[in-house]
C-alpha cells in the first residue's frame, strides 16, 4: 500500500522519557517505545504510570505514540499480558508493536480499538508474508531490513498493509526473529528482549565476522520518499537521548529538504554513534559488500563526550474564561486543533474584594506541573462587576479543563483471556526428518524410521521426498520458487514444511498441505490455532520452549538436529574462509567452541549450534514434556553419521559425545 501523504512518517525510538522528550523536540512525526513485553527488555522503557504521561505529552506535540509489545510469549503469561495490553489500549497509545501471531489474534479479538502493526520480530520479506499479518488484523507491517529498494518498491506496490522500513541504526546480521544464538547458548532469549549480543563478539582469532556497521539510508533520501512507504524508522531504544535527538533532527531535515546528507551532517552521524562507519549494502541489493564494523575507541570517546539533558517542551494553551452573574463560571481552553470548555460553580456576590481579571488570570495560568503553559496574556476574560470565587473553586477549573484538554486515553474495557481447547490429536507421523542432502535422505529412508522425510524444493523431486521450504523467500525470488515446487509435485510431494507465514498460501497454490516449521516461532496455544484454523495439518514447536512449556502444547518437537542458530542474508563462509571452504567451515569463539556454516537456498547462510540436541536417550525428558511427535534435523552429517544416530536413537543408546539437552522448566 502507498501511502497518502507526500512525506513519510519519521518515527524515533523513546528508550526513556529523556529520549521521549528528544524526539518530540527533534521533530519527529512519531515515537515508538516500550513497557512490558517488549523486544528491548534492558532500556528503560514506561511502567504503567509513565506509559499514559508519555502518550499524553505526545499527542499534545501532534506526535504518535506506537508500544512495543513484540516478544514471544508462553500460555501462562497470556491472561497478565492480557491485562497489560488493555492497559496500552487504554493509554491512548496508537498502536501496538507485536510480533506473536497468537498476540496479534488475542489483541483483534479482545481490544480492537488498538491498531496493530507487525514487528520487525515477524519475519517479513515478501508480499505473502505482509498480507498474512494484514489478514490477522496489521494495519503495518516493519519489512526486513534485508530488503533492497527493489524489494521494498515491489512489496509497497503489492501488498494490503503499510509498509515500514528501518531508515538508521544497528543492524543485527540474522535475520529478525530467526536468532536463537543467545538463547540456546547463552539463555537469554533475543525473542524475549533479552539479547545477549554473541555476534557482537570476537570469532576466529579476534575476527568480528558477524557484527555489522550501522545502517544509514541518509544517501537515498528522494528514493525512499519516491518509494512509497509509509515510515522511515530510526533503531535505538538503547541509545541515548543526545543520540535520538540529534539523528532525529538531521533526518527530518533531510526528509523536509527532500534530499541527501551533506558530508558535514555524515559526519555528525558517525560522531553520534558508529562502529567504523554505516553500510547501506542490504538497500541497495549488495549484501557481498564489506557490511562488518566494530565500536572502535574513537568512535567511543567522540560519543563520550556528548552529554545533553533533555525535559519537556511546554505546549503553548490560549482560553477563555466567563465569570458572569447568575450562571456558572466557565473555562475554554485550546491547543492545536482540539478545544475543550469546563464549568464551575455559579459565582457569589463579593463581599468585600471582587475579583478582577487580574487575579483571574494569574490563578489560571498556573500551569506548572503539568505539559502545558498559558500566559496571562493569552486568557481572554469575561467578568461581571462585584463577583467572588473562591482561590480553590478557579484552581480546580484550570485543573479539569487541563486534564480534558490533555486527556488522550481510551474507555477501559473487560479482558478475560481463554485458552484454545487443546487440539485432538489427529493421526500424524510420530517421527518426521528434514534432511539438507540426498545422501542424507538416503540413510534416513533406508531405516523405515520416519514416516515422512522432507528435502530442500531442488531436491525434492529427485527423491520423492516431501518439500522442506527455505526460510526467506523474496517476491523476486517466488518465480523460482514456484518452478521447484511444481517439480516437486510431479514427482510425488504432498507436503510442504513452510518456514515463515508467508509459504503457507504458496504451497496451498500448488497442492501442498502446509506443516509449520520451527521458524514460525510457535510459543503459545493461540498462535498454534491460528496455524490449524488454516489449514497446517501439522506444527513444530520453538525451539525455546521448555519440557514443562512443550506439554501444555501437544505438538511435535525437534528431538536431534543442530538447531540453527542464525539465518545470515550475507555468507560468512565466503567473507571469513573463501568459497573453497564451503560445506567444511565453522566459526569458533573465545572458549574454542566451533559453530558450523551450513549455505542456505540462494547464497545465505545458517549459523548451527555446536552441539546437536538430543533426546531419544532420555525418555524422561520426553515423558516430561507430554511425550510429543518428533522431529529430526540433519544438516552437516554425512550418510555414514545419520545411520549411526538413527541406529543409536532406535535403541534408545546414547551417542557418545557432548549433545544439548531440551531444558525442564
Amino acid at each position: 500500500m502507498k501511502r497518502q501523504t507526500p512525506l513519510p512518517e519519521l518515527l524515533a525510538p523513546a528508550g526513556s522519557t529523556e529520549a521521549l522528550y528528544a524526539a518530540v523536540g527533534a521533530g519527529a512525526d512519531a515515537v515508538y517505545l516500550g513497557g512490558r513485553h517488549s523486544a528491548r527488555a534492558f532500556a528503560k522503557n514506561f511502567d504503567d504510570q509513565a506509559l499514559p504521561e508519555a502518550v499524553r505529552y505526545a499527542h499534545l506535540h501532534g506526535v504518535r505514540v506506537y508500544v512495543a509489545l513484540n516478544t514471544l510469549l508462553f500460555d501462562r503469561e497470556l491472561p497478565q499480558f492480557l491485562s497489560y495490553a488493555e492497559s496500552v489500549a487504554a493509554s491512548g497509545a496508537d498502536a501496538a508493536i507485536v510480533a506473536d501471531v497468537g498476540v496479534m489474534c488475542l489483541l483483534r479479538r479482545h481490544l480492537p480499538a488498538l491498531p496493530i502493526h507487525a514487528s520487525t520480530q515477524a519475519f517479513i520479506h515478501n508480499t505473502a508474508t505482509a498480507d498474512f499479518y494484514h489478514s490477522l488484523g496489521a494495519e503495518r507491517v516493519v519489512a526486513a531490513r534485508e530488503l533492497s529498494l527493489a524489494g521494498i518498491r515491489q512489496m509497497v506496490e503489492a501488498a494490503r498493509p503499510e509498509i515500514e522500513v528501518f531508515l538508521h541504526g544497528a543492524l543485527c546480521v540474522s535475520h529478525s526473529g530467526q536468532c536463537l544464538f543467545s538463547s540456546l547458548v547463552g539463555g537469554r532469549s533475543g525473542n524475549r528482549g533479552e539479547c545477549a549480543q554473541p555476534c557482537r563478539l570476537p570469532y576466529e582469532g579476534g575476527k568480528y565476522p558477524l557484527s555489522l556497521s550501522d545502517l544509514a539510508l541518509a544517501g537515498h533520501i528522494p528514493e525512499l520518499i519516491d518509494s512509497g512507504v509509509s515510515s522511515l524508522k530510526i533503531e535505538g531504544r538503547m541509545k541515548s537521548s543526545s543520540y535520538v535527538a540529534g539523528v532525529t533532527a538531521i533526518y527530518r531535515r533531510l526528509l523536509d529538504e527532500r534530499r541527501n546528507a551533506t558530508r558535514e551532517e555524515w559526519e555528525e552521524l558517525g560522531a553520534l554513534f558508529s562502529r567504523s562507519g554505516f553500510t547501506d549494502a542490504y538497500f541497495t541489493g549488495h549484501p557481498e559488500r564489506k557490511m562488518t564494523g566494530v565500536r572502535t575507541e574513537a568512535d567511543k570517546a567522540e560519543t563520550r563526550e556528548r552529554k545533553e539533558n533533555f525535559t519537556h517542551t511546554p505546549v503553548f494553551v490560549t482560553g477563555s474564561a466567563r465569570i458572569c452573574k447568575n450562571e456558572p463560571s466557565s473555562l475554554s481552553l485550546s491547543c492545536g486543533a482540539k478545544a475543550v470548555t469546563v464549568c464551575g460553580p455559579v459565582p457569589e456576590p463579593a463581599r468585600s474584594a471582587p475579583l478582577t481579571a487580574e487575579d483571574i488570570r494569574a490563578r489560571l495560568s498556573k500551569t506548572g506541573g503539568t505539559f502545558c503553559t498559558l500566559p496571562p496574556e493569552a486568557l481572554d476574560i469575561t467578568l461581571d462587576d462585584g463577583l467572588f470565587m473562591t482561590a480553590g473553586a478557579l484552581n480546580a477549573l484550570r485543573r479539569e479543563a487541563i486534564e480534558k484538554l490533555t486527556d488522550t486515553s481510551r474507555p477501559r474495557v473487560e479482558v478475560s483471556y481463554r485458552r484454545p481447547p487443546r487440539p485432538a490429536c489427529p493421526d500424524l507421523p510420530k517421527r518426521t526428518a528434514v534432511c539438507m542432502t540426498v545422501p542424507q535422505y538416503r540413510a534416513c529412508a533406508a531405516s523405515g524410521f520416519f514416516e515422512r522425510i522432507y528435502l530442500p524444493p531442488a531436491l525434492a523431486a529427485e527423491c520423492g521426498a516431501e518439500v522442506a521450504m527455505p526460510p526467506v523467500v523474496t517476491d523476486e525470488e517466488l518465480d523460482e520458487i514456484r518452478a521447484l515446487l511444481r517439480t516437486a509435485v510431479e514427482g510425488g510431494a504432498r507436503y510442504a514444511l513452510c518456514e515463515s507465514y508467508g509459504q503457507l498460501t504458496l504451497v496451498r497454490e500448488h497442492g501442498l498441505i502446509p506443516v509449520g516449521g520451527h521458524r514460525l516461532n510457535v510459543t503459545n496455544a493461540d498462535t498454534a490455532e491460528t496455524l490449524l484454523s488454516r489449514g497446517v495439518s501439522d506444527i513444530l514447536l520453538s525451539p525455546e520452549l521448555t519440557a514443562a512449556r512443550i506439554a501444555d502444547l501437544p505438538h511435535r518437537i525437534i528431538s536431534y538436529g543442530r538447531i540453527p542458530l542464525m539465518l545470515t542474508e550475507r555468507c560468512a563462509v565466503r567473507d571469513t574462509f573463501g568459497c573453497e571452504r564451503c560445506g567444511h567451515a565453522a566459526l569458533t569463539d573465545r572458549r574454542g567452541v566451533a559453530f558450523p556454516l551450513l549455505r542456505e537456498y540462494r547464497h545465505r547462510m545458517l549459523v548451527l549450534n555446536s552441539l546437536p540436541t538430543y533426546l531419544a536417550d532420555r525418555p524422561e525428558l520426553l515423558a516430561a514434556a507430554g511425550s510429543p511427535r518428533e522431529h529430526y534435523l540433519f544438516t552437516i552429517e554425512t550418510e555414514k553419521e545419520c545411520a549411526s544416530v538413527i541406529a543409536a536413537a532406535q535403541s534408545g543408546s546414547s551417542l557418545g559425545f557432548p549433545v544439548r539437552r531440551l531444558p525442564a522448566k
